[in-house]
């Protein structure tokens, strides 16, 4: 039995420092090293819900290749549960663009998923559901068409979440994710003013609007609206980019301990805040708060 099953998501960051973002327009700049390690928000998630103590599996695809390598050796340091397909495709990839004060522009290669039939079996897929007590699923193309299967295999109890991250409320990509989910998590970035009509709109889902260094609304679905403040890093902020995976990730820990809502989001907005003060998400042990 796992206590979270995480879904898609799994790639490779290639952080890049720079003085602004954007960056100065210019032929070439110098820039600190630039190493390959592992990232994309299924990982966020997964090695945040780990450091925080939880029993994670993780299903997805990856490449026969180096970036493949780099997220396999990362995972094989954890005890994270992983069920991994080979995606002809190759793995996912991010250029990673981070500003003095930490915050980051990504750019995205999805390495969409090529292969003639689905990477996993419905009945594959399904047994993992039942074996989990939450189910989270990131808005992979090869997730996208299994949704209805992994949402039929639900146990009673058991809720599904996914974070739409900078979905404006009208790209249809998006929309079956937020459908199938329970709990969904999105970005405020380009719903601006929006957010309450779209929060109204997934009503009785509970819907949780990041803002960055404002905080989140948390939207319950009853009609309601809580404000979330942000939280001061405890050190200095070197690396936003999974903070609101780890934001996710401790929401659904406090959930899952028994906390209500309001008070799952206010931790993890201790938590988003504390990942912030790493350079990438392979958190060593204590530094993200588990209460």
């Amino acid at each position: 039995m796992f206590d979270l099953l995480v879904i898609g998501g799994l790639g490779v960051d290639l952080r890049v420092h720079v003085p602004a973002i954007p960056p100065p327009a210019a032929d070439s700049m110098t820039v600190p090293p630039i190493r390959a390690r592992i990232g994309n928000t299924g990982a966020g998630v997964a090695l945040a819900a780990h450091a925080l103590g939880l029993r994670v599996a993780l299903v997805d695809v990856l490449g026969a290749d180096p970036a493949g390598a780099v997220v396999r050796a990362a995972l094989a340091r954890t005890s994270v549960h992983t069920v991994l397909g080979d995606s002809p495709g190759g793995t996912r990839q991010s250029v990673n663009l981070v500003d003095p004060a930490g915050r980051r522009m990504s750019l995205y290669d999805p390495a969409p998923w090529t292969g003639a039939d689905a990477p996993f079996g419905d009945d594959r897929l399904a047994a993992l559901v039942r074996d989990a007590a939450h189910v989270h699923v990131s808005i992979m193309d090869w997730a996208r068409d299994r949704l209805p299967v992994l949402r039929a295999a639900l146990p009673d109890g058991v809720a599904l979440s996914t974070d739409l991250h900078d979905w404006d409320g009208q790209n249809p990509y998006h929309r079956p994710f937020a459908e199938a989910a329970d709990l969904v998590f999105v970005s405020g970035v380009r719903l601006g003013d929006d957010a309450p009509a779209l929060a109204a709109a997934l009503a009785p889902r509970t819907v949780l609007v990041t803002r960055g260094a404002d905080g989140a609304d948390l939207y319950p679905g009853d009609g309601t609206r809580h404000h979330v403040p942000a939280t001061v890093p405890p050190a200095p902020v070197v690396d936003s980019n999974g903070a609101g995976d780890a934001f996710a990730a401790a929401l659904i820990a406090g959930r899952l301990a028994g906390g209500t809502v309001p008070d799952a989001a206010a931790h993890a907005a201790r938590v988003a805040a504390a990942a912030c003060t790493h350079d990438g998400m392979e958190y060593p042990p204590g530094l993200l708060p588990t209460r």
